[in-house]
């Protein structure tokens, strides 16, 4: 293992929960939603091209995940019910959004609310 650079052990999806479970070489596990890694797609139909550009994504809070293709030795593309298929999730992206994910996901609440959308309940 790199200190830089964790690789992925072990990647388990979870329709039913729609969870993606990542387990990488330095012993650090996380659950994702699909939702989650849906809005923080490293696309650049939701990061834009630059920063500034990126564009909320909203309505996604029962999202799944339809098939996991992995792209050489450094990623993943997932497939979503909804047509998203254009992110390609490296190693070092994946495990970044676990480590991240409690800040992510309270700012992306706060951009919800500040945009006057509410996360369906359905």
């Amino acid at each position: 293992m790199s200190e830089t650079h964790p690789m992925p052990t072990e990647i388990n999806l979870h329709q039913k929960s729609r969870m993606l479970e990542i387990a990488f070489d330095d012993g650090e596990k996380f659950e994702l939603s699909c939702e989650y890694l849906r809005c923080f797609s490293p696309s650049a139909e939701v990061q834009g091209h630059g920063p500034g550009q990126e564009t909320l994504q909203v309505g996604k809070k029962n999202v799944n995940i339809d098939k996991i293709e992995q792209v050489g030795n450094y990623a993943i593309c997932l497939h979503f019910d909804d047509g998203h298929n254009t992110g390609i999730y490296a190693w070092e992206t994946l495990y970044k959004l676990g480590k991240n994910h409690e800040k992510n996901w309270a700012d992306y609440l706060n951009r919800m609310e500040e945009a006057g959308q509410l996360r369906s309940i359905d």
